[in-house]
């Protein structure tokens, strides 16, 4: 099967596309959002091709999975083919919904033409889809290398432009754990970040746009994660984190609550307790060791990669049989 798909989330197109099709990449000679192309910091397979807009008009494609309202349009003009009526086509809603929740409406709704799948089913509850049709397929994570040694006595974080989304992902509380252990804060630009805190440099560490594989091993020499984020959808970070068999010190928002085991580590909408909670990972590492194992069966047994591509194989199949 030839499958149309833009790069836009690294993760989440990373486990994707080690399935078992054809996966075309559209790039344009800027690389911009609109053409990224391939990874270059994932390990994509083979079967991950780059195609330039000029060349999707003529190339045989049977599904499009959408990912952001404008691709609607764009995939039309590039293919010469309207998606959801020439072409199958699912959209894939990653993110929680912004503005008036729980009364967001989501920009696919009232569809009769494409599949809505959400990747968590706290995206499905709280956008509203209107009389489109929907799903949930839970994520699925390529596993890491590398496995959990908490030798540093350090607290390690995953963000993505904390500063500019600030409450969103919690940073504002992250001051609130450097008074008890130094934090490692990896993602895109976060370079600076302990200087908006207000900290001095040897409470917070920025680590800039590391490549994957060499984040999971630095993730993994950390005592343990940091998941703070108020609204966001379910990081694929956390869930990579997990499966090294990382504790976790996570607040009990959107599908946290179903993903993280309280044994874990520590689940709660109380700072304190999280504090705390954190507190006795830095002083106890065999205790940290014991989350970290509830934390590792928890993630392989429901973000497994197999369960994970065997669901996108079902619902791809369904919508190209359906559409014949």
């Amino acid at each position: 099967m030839n499958i149309l798909l833009w790069h836009v989330h690294g993760s989440w197109t990373t486990s994707f596309v080690h399935g078992k099709h054809r996966y075309l990449v559209p790039v344009t000679p800027d690389r911009g959002p609109y053409g990224l192309g391939r990874a270059r910091t994932y390990p994509w397979p083979d079967s991950a091709v780059e195609v330039t807009p000029d060349e999707l008009r003529d190339t045989d494609v049977d599904l499009v999975i959408l990912q952001r309202p404008e691709e609607v349009d764009l995939a039309a003009e590039w293919l010469g083919r309207r998606p959801g009526r020439d072409v199958p086509a699912i959209y894939v809603e990653h993110n929680t919904p912004k503005g008036d929740v729980p009364n967001t409406r989501h920009p696919m709704a009232d569809r009769d033409d494409l599949l809505l799948t959400h990747v968590t089913a706290f995206n499905e509850l709280f956008w509203d889809n209107g009389g489109t049709r929907t799903t949930v397929v839970d994520h699925g994570v390529v596993p890491p290398d590398v496995e959990w040694t908490g030798e540093l006595d350090r607290l390690a974080v995953v963000i993505n432009e904390p500063v500019r989304r600030w409450r969103v992902t919690g940073t504002d509380l992250l001051a609130r754990f450097a008074a008890l252990a130094p934090l490692d804060v990896y993602g895109m630009k976060v370079d600076g970040l302990a200087a908006h805190l207000g900290l001095p440099a040897d409470r917070l560490t920025s680590h800039d746009d590391v490549p994957q594989h060499a984040m999971h091993a630095e993730l993994a020499k950390r005592r343990a994660y940091l998941h703070l984020c108020r609204w966001t959808s379910l990081g694929l970070s956390l869930i990579e984190a997990m499966t090294m068999g990382m504790p976790v010190v996570a607040l009990a928002t959107t599908e946290a609550v179903e993903a993280v085991p309280p044994a874990a580590g520590a689940l709660s909408t109380r700072v304190d307790t999280l504090v705390d909670a954190a507190r006795g990972l830095l002083d106890d590492r065999e205790s940290a060791r014991r989350a970290g194992a509830v934390a590792r069966a928890a993630a392989r047994d429901r973000y497994g990669l197999d369960r994970f591509l065997a669901d996108w194989d079902r619902l791809l199949e369904e919508e190209v049989c359906a559409s014949r």
